[in-house]
Parts: C-alpha cells; sequence; structure tokens
C-alpha cells in the first residue's frame, strides 16, 4: 500500500498560501438556498396540488356519487330533495324550531318531580301536565303524527343517505295534506333535538304567539312542495361533462356548417 501523503509543511519549509475568501455575494443574484427536505422549496409556490392527493375512501366515494348524480337522469322522487327552500327561509323557520326544542333528560326528571309534588299536596296534576310544546323527532314518530293528521308542519332532510329513508315521506304529506318542508341539512335538524342527525322533524302544536308565524311556513309548504305539480314532474341530472358539452358543441356547428352548405348549392 502506497503510503499517505503528508499535509504538514516540511521541517524550515513555507506553509502554503490560504485559498482566496469567497467572493462577495452579488445583489444582482443573491443567493437562495433550497430545501429539499419533505415539503420544502421543490414544490413550486402557489400551485395547487389537490388533484394529485390521495383523499380518503369516503371523500371519494362521496365525489363520485355527486357526478353520479349529474350525469344519470335522476327520477322526480328524488330530484324534488335537492330543491331545499333558500337560506333566509331556512333561517326563520330554525328560529321558530329552536324555541320548540326538545327537553333534556335532567329538565324533564326536574318537571316530572315538580309534577309529582304538586300531585302529592292535591293540585290537580295529570299525567301530561305541563308539558311544553316541542318538536318530535324519530322517523317512526313523525310517520305516525303524519299518518293520524297531527303534525302541523314536518321538515326533511335533503341528505339523508340512504335516500331511501325518506323517499316516501314527501308523498304521504302530500296525501295527508300535511305541510312539509325540504332543508338542509340533517346535522342541522339533529342539533334541534339533540343528536347528531335528524332525518326528519315535525312541530304538532305552537304558542299563542307563534300561531301566525307558523301559519306563514304552512302556506310556505304548501306552495313550493306540497302543491307544486312541476316538482313531482321534473327529472333531474343529465349533465354531461365540460369535454363531452365541447364535444357535442363542435358536432353541432359542422352540421349546421353542412346543412349550410347544401342550402347554398341547392339556391344556384
Amino acid at each position: 500500500m502506497a503510503p499517505k501523503k503528508s499535509t504538514k509543511p516540511a521541517k524550515g519549509g513555507k506553509a502554503a498560501p490560504a485559498k482566496a475568501s469567497a467572493s462577495k455575494a452579488d445583489p444582482l443574484f443573491p443567493s437562495r438556498p433550497r430545501s429539499f427536505n419533505v415539503g420544502g422549496a421543490i414544490r413550486p409556490a402557489g400551485r395547487d396540488l389537490s388533484r394529485f392527493v390521495r383523499w380518503p375512501k369516503y371523500v371519494r366515494i362521496q365525489r363520485q356519487r355527486a357526478v353520479l348524480y349529474q350525469r344519470l337522469k335522476v327520477p322526480p322522487a328524488i330530484n324534488q330533495f335537492t330543491k331545499s327552500i333558500g337560506k333566509n327561509e331556512a333561517s326563520n323557520v330554525f328560529k321558530l324550531c329552536d324555541k320548540y326544542r326538545p327537553e333534556t333528560v335532567s329538565a324533564k326528571k326536574q318537571r316530572q318531580k315538580e309534577s309529582a309534588a304538586s300531585a302529592v299536596k292535591g293540585t290537580k296534576a295529570g299525567k301530561t301536565a305541563n308539558v311544553p310544546h316541542q318538536l318530535k323527532f324519530g322517523l317512526k314518530h313523525v310517520t305516525t303524527l303524519v299518518e293520524e293528521k297531527k303534525a302541523s308542519i314536518v321538515l326533511i332532510a335533503c341528505d339523508v343517505d340512504p335516500i331511501e329513508l325518506v323517499l316516501w315521506l314527501p308523498a304521504l304529506c302530500r296525501k295527508m295534506e300535511v305541510p312539509f318542508l325540504i332543508v338542509k341539512d340533517k346535522a342541522r335538524l339533529g342539533t334541534l333535538v339533540h343528536q347528531k342527525t335528524a332525518a326528519a322533524v315535525a312541530l304538532t302544536t305552537v304558542n299563542k304567539e307563534d300561531e301566525a308565524q307558523l301559519k306563514i311556513f304552512q302556506d310556505l309548504a304548501m306552495e313550493k312542495f306540497n302543491k307544486n305539480s312541476g316538482l313531482v314532474r321534473k327529472w333531474g341530472g343529465g349533465i354531461m361533462g365540460l369535454k363531452t358539452q365541447a364535444k357535442l358543441d363542435k358536432r353541432a356547428k359542422a352540421l349546421a356548417a353542412e346543412e349550410a352548405k347544401k342550402a347554398a348549392s341547392l339556391k344556384r
């Protein structure tokens, strides 16, 4: 093996001159060091990479379902759930419903204790004494109220999944002449009744001061949903993608140009 060259200066010799110091930074071309770590400077700044992301499966299913609902022809019974009431109308409806939220467990126990105490004292108190007017929820309960025509107005969520759970409810409300509104969304209805979500809720009775407002909402429901024949007949979907639309437009223009040529040749 060859001996290593010594870097030390020889005896009596002088050390080699040090390299010239690095030149000063050029103001015209400033140094911009990059970070090549994950998420560093290699990615072009400002570029939207959302279409390259591998999204979770439930997100992909949601988006595919939305696209399919646009592409396929959707029957009127399902398409009516896309026609929910507007933002301003919905906020007024939810303000009214918020006054009649069901009791919490602790509030109900307290009321029952007071009712029992008054019964012991001899005050007249029936089984449902002092029960406040409140929203009714639960699909079976709401269905029973509609069948018995006890519901004053029914609110149905527009995004129930599977949709078959409430698909028949608008038809039942129309048959029993019970006003109904389709609203956004099941989570918002759920907050009214202390649940995560609710497919449908119903109001049976309200206080005297709110009867006029309830009548306005009943008339709105009758006009927009119960007696709206177009809602029952109009199909949805059938909207093609941008590429397909461009292709069809191009084909239509080509046919129109060909027809124009034929017409011009016949005139000659």
